[in-house]
């Protein structure tokens, strides 16, 4: 999955298609390729690594063809090879997919009896066989396009997400687009038409597109577009007129990269989520993670080891594998871990996490673990990135490239992924159930759609701005699994607004903090209904007495925090074991509006960088 651009036209459009994935290289990926058709031949080209691999190989020997498709891939199935590049290829069928195709193993099993042999390890592969296999017995519908109808009886196959291109040899005219639960968007020009991924890909040929709907599918010719409902039947939309440049495209409106991938995070969790969860079974698929039993039945100790944000996620993690895993845990922060002479040995199970894959703190950390005999396994986000090479095991997070120097997708991609690492490690070990299981991934799967409702109106942060950016310090207190909430959301304020800000264990508030605070300190008090709930209520009601301004997070339909916060931002009531991944979201926003209102260089704040690659 990542980068995706189609052209048909009257141009030669090899260097166009490169042009459009240089223009995505923002979103990240590991390899890349582009198919284009001339003179009745399919002429593939494909490089891992970086773009400029590819166009050294196209700059080389150019390809001529008006009809292409090209893409960059971030791997979900398969090493980042060349082999494993798009597009793929089946006899006169080519493919370009972003997505997850989540029954792609049983389908690969039913094409490999059929005697159809395949040249790589990803899903991707097989829709084109699928497509080649329907061109070979299709008897379109009246009225549809043979080609068409051969992609649609392949998709009514596939079980996941996809946005598609697809050539076919015998049809050099044309490219079927189709897409369900990834982005596809169609771009329309004057004897010539464009598809992508994102619009930057195309923006500079033309200002109007089409933003296809799951379930459609297009066919794209030189003189125009023709949409098809789910059902396959002709449907009409209108254009939109697209006028941002292209930085603003690149953030697809929004003012920020951040305030983009804010606004991501129900998509991105859905993207951690989609393929690994299995409600019926009540387990846990983690591909990248083949512990032996033996071993995982032996662990003693889980060590949880990260920087900043990851650290924060570390710590609700700590208390999910502990709940469900029952097994000892503990969490340091990789600056400190390695040079305290840790007490880790071959029953230890270290998870390491890190946004980047080559946080240097984290990795040293990670070498000094395993030189002591423990396994590790990453959570992590970049593909084939050091510590992900260098651990035993890795989840993915597929929160997609985070530009915004302060995570926010990120960190919520990680509770998820540590939430369903926790279940996966409890079945195995045995002290989880399939009724829990099958009750704790019922609510982790609720989260995206909670999500939604949280970014959705932000008038109330925007009015919070104005009221508290002048702050010159600010408190977050949280128990339990909102501790961490509490210290990310300090951070969050900290790292973009320049506010001084602290997390503390509401607990401990009587034990130093309280001294702080009057009239002028904002408190933000974490309170959502839960076994913590009236104690954390007293903490509020601490802050009130003192005469601090109180910003409570709370459940909905809790009026009784209402009589006491100066301001309540509310989280949907989901169980309380998914209550961190939602309690975030209005502390990001929090941040986010009173840095924006302040002035300040919220994506690139002063003297951070995205990946912190020196201790």
């Amino acid at each position: 999955m990542c980068g995706i651009v189609g052209y048909v036209g009257d141009r030669q459009c090899g260097q166009l298609l490169l042009d459009g994935l240089r223009r995505l290289e923002y979103r990240g990926y590991d390899s890349a390729g582009l198919a284009l058709m001339h003179d009745g031949h399919m002429i593939v080209r494909r490089a891992s690594g970086k773009l400029r691999n590819l166009e050294a190989s196209y700059n080389a020997e150019p390809v001529p063809g008006r009809i292409g498709i090209a893409h960059t891939r971030w791997a979900t199935h398969g090493a980042p090879t060349r082999d494993n590049a798009h597009p793929h290829r089946s006899g006169k069928a080519v493919v370009v997919h972003n997505g997850i195709i989540e029954n792609y193993i049983d389908l690969k099993r039913e094409l490999e009896a059929k005697g159809r042999v395949f040249r790589s390890q990803t899903d991707t592969e097989v829709i084109a066989h699928l497509i080649d296999e329907a061109m070979e017995t299709m008897d379109a519908p009246a009225g549809m396009h043979a080609f068409h109808a051969a992609v649609r009886r392949a998709l009514a196959r596939l079980e996941g997400a996809y946005a598609i291109l697809a050539l076919h040899m015998d049809h050099p005219e044309m490219i079927v687009a189709a897409r369900k639960a990834s982005p596809m968007v169609l771009g329309l020009g004057h004897n010539e038409q464009f598809a992508a991924s994102d619009i930057p890909a195309v923006l500079s040929h033309t200002r109007q597109f089409i933003f296809m709907n799951d379930g459609e599918t297009a066919l794209l010719r030189a003189e125009g577009v023709q949409l098809f409902d789910e059902r396959g039947e002709p449907t009409e939309r209108a254009a939109r007129h697209i006028s941002w440049d292209p930085v603003s495209a690149e953030k697809q409106g929004y003012k920020h990269f951040m305030l983009k991938e804010i606004h991501e995070q129900p998509a991105k969790v859905a993207d951690t989520l989609r393929g690994r969860v299995d409600l019926h079974a009540g387990d846990v698929r983690l591909e990248g993670v083949d512990l032996d039993p033996q071993r995982l039945s032996a662990i003693n100790h889980v060590q949880v080891i990260a920087c900043g944000t990851s650290y924060h996620a570390g710590v609700v993690g700590r208390a999910l594998v502990e709940k469900l895993a029952r097994v000892r845990t503990a969490v340091d922060l990789a600056s400190e871990f390695r040079y305290s002479d840790p007490v880790v040995d071959e029953n230890t199970l270290v998870i390491a996490i890190s946004q980047s894959g080559e946080t240097a703190d984290t990795l040293a950390a990670l070498r000094e673990a395993k030189a002591q005999g423990a396994s590790v396994v990453a959570v992590c986000n970049v593909m084939e990135s050091t510590i992900a090479r260098e651990s035993d095991g890795v989840i993915y997070t597929h929160a997609g490239p985070e530009i915004g120097v302060a995570s926010t997708k990120a960190f919520t991609t990680q509770l998820a992924a540590l939430h369903m690492f926790a279940v996966w490690l409890g079945r195995r070990r045995g002290s989880l159930d399939v009724k829990e299981a099958r009750w704790q991934l019922s609510a982790l799967s609720t989260v995206p759609e909670a999500l939604e409702g949280l970014v959705r109106d932000q008038e109330v942060y925007r009015q919070m701005a104005r009221k508290y950016a002048r702050a010159t310090s600010c408190l977050f207190l949280g128990r339990g699994m909102h501790h961490p909430v509490a210290l990310e959301g300090a951070l969050k304020l900290k790292e973009i607004s320049y506010i001084h800000a602290e997390g503390y264990a509401a607990g401990e508030m009587k034990h130093g903090p309280i001294a702080l605070i009057d009239e002028q300190m904002p408190v933000v008090v974490v309170v959502p209904k839960g076994r913590h709930y009236e104690k954390a209520f007293s903490n509020l009601e601490e802050v009130k007495a003192r005469g601090g301004q109180v910003i409570a997070v709370a459940t909905e339909g809790d009026d009784r925090v209402g009589q006491y916060a100066d301001v309540v931002l509310t989280i949907p009531d989901v169980p309380e074991c998914v209550q961190p991944i939602l309690a975030t979201v209005p502390l990001q926003l929090l941040a986010y509006h009173i840095a924006d209102f302040k002035g300040t260089d919220v994506d690139q704040p002063r003297n951070l960088a995205k990946s912190v690659t020196v201790e």
